[in-house]
């Protein structure tokens, strides 16, 4: 007799966020009070903030990262996903800004901390250079203060890269911290359903219905800026490189598929491999170009993290009488996004850990970590999407490499 699957974690989270939110509406008295099951759920997924960048951004620099180390295809790569990333990063900023889905809500926090937060300020962009540069990265570690944890990271592998060979224990240290890491986050994935149902029960509890017509309009935001940019950016890319669009995207069917029902790109990995050197791209550039765009090559992620950072911040400022988050205080954080969102793609909605780190950071507290708790009750619905789109990059980004180097195979897809 064969043995029934019981549902999986997605399913589970997509069940907790129904039942939390019919919770809400029917019992907002009690609904209210169960925020502590959300509060314990953030604890878990702050403890992971330091340990994971620090050991994704040493890995990413000192293990593969400098262009030097990579030789010429080493650096057209680097150059290719820090052009595409950026243009995700600005095109999700935009969209944001113009169809602004977090003015109006009003986050359920204790009152009585309004009036020190409203003194707090978001810092200008010359006091966040300054705050860049830690007295002590134990100091940081402790604060999870990710500004100051990503620029010690970028100096530490460049350092350990140019050491050499003496420095390879403690790449591998890093290493097996941030597969640990990446370990420890499938853990507290785990109990996600329960994060889930008590933030969305705790949230429409205290605002009712009317809070999902936001969360309904971030998620449509995010889905209309995907599409173009997979429609303009990645088109105009496809028309430079002489892409044959039909078969590129017949090629990656299946892979894509998997990787907007998993939310997972690092489960298409393989498929994604096998797809695109039939497709006609050498195995060398293939097994070179996509494990590293999983790194630095994040489209939907990165657009995905403008726009719910932005967001939790309209929401602040909705909130907090006196609070401003301006233009330079957004391309502060964006700059920060470039770096601290590389090396989360191998692990589901790991890129939580790195929006709760950078709201923190320019966001007043506890205010931030409220918005994430919030967003985390639709995160499904655009993490299936993001990931799709980073696995198409990267799918893409192969094509771009192979025909800068001259060796795309053009008979091959047409076979």
């Amino acid at each position: 007799m064969a043995r029934v699957k019981g549902p999986s974690l997605t399913q589970w989270i997509l069940i907790a966020l129904v039942a939390g939110g019919v919770f809400g509406w029917a019992d907002p008295a009690h609904a209210t009070q169960i925020g502590w099951i959300r509060d314990i759920f953030l604890h878990l997924i702050k403890s992971i903030i330091a340990p994971l960048v620090f050991s994704t951004v040493v890995v990413g620099i000192a293990g593969g990262g400098e262009p030097k180390a990579v030789g010429r295809m080493g650096w057209k790569s680097l150059v290719y996903f820090e052009v595409v990333t950026t243009l995700a990063l600005f095109l999700g900023l935009a969209i944001v800004n113009l169809t602004q889905p977090g003015v109006g809500i009003h986050l359920a926090g204790d009152p009585g901390v309004l009036g020190k937060v409203a003194e707090n300020h978001p810092k200008t962009l010359t006091e966040t250079l300054v705050h860049l540069f830690p007295t002590s990265i134990f100091d940081a570690l402790a604060r999870g203060d990710v500004l100051q944890i990503v620029s010690f990271s970028v100096l530490f592998g460049l350092a350990l890269s140019a050491v050499g060979e003496k420095g390879r224990p403690v790449l591998a240290f890093c290493e097996g911290l941030a597969q640990i890491m990446f370990r420890f986050t499938e853990y507290v994935m785990y109990t996600a359903p329960l994060g889930v149902g008590a933030a969305m029960a705790a949230t429409v509890g205290h605002q009712g219905l009317d809070v999902l017509r936001n969360l309904g309009m971030l998620v449509g935001s995010l889905y209309l800026a995907l599409v173009l940019f997979v429609v303009f950016v990645f088109g105009a890319v496809a028309a430079i490189v002489r892409l044959p669009v039909l078969p590129f995207l017949k090629a990656i069917r299946e892979p894509f598929t998997l990787a907007f029902v998993t939310t997972s790109s690092e489960s298409a990995l393989p498929k994604a491999m096998e797809a695109m050197e039939r497709f006609g791209v050498p195995r060398r550039i293939v097994g070179f170009v996509i494990p590293a765009g999983y790194s630095f090559n994040l489209d939907g992620t990165t657009l995905y993290l403008a726009m719910a950072s932005v967001f939790i911040a309209q929401a602040v400022a909705t909130t907090v009488p006196g609070f401003t988050f301006g233009w330079p205080q957004q391309l502060a954080m964006m700059v920060t996004l470039m770096v601290t969102s590389k090396g989360v793609a191998a692990v589901p909605r790991a890129s939580l850990v790195i929006l709760l780190a950078t709201v923190n950071t320019f966001l007043p507290a506890p205010w931030g970590a409220i918005g994430v708790a919030m967003i985390f009750g639709v995160d499904e619905l655009m993490d299936m999407a993001r990931t799709s789109v980073n696995l198409m990059g990267n799918c893409l980004a192969s094509v771009v490499i192979a025909r800068w180097e001259g060796v795309f195979d053009d008979d091959a897809h047409r076979a």
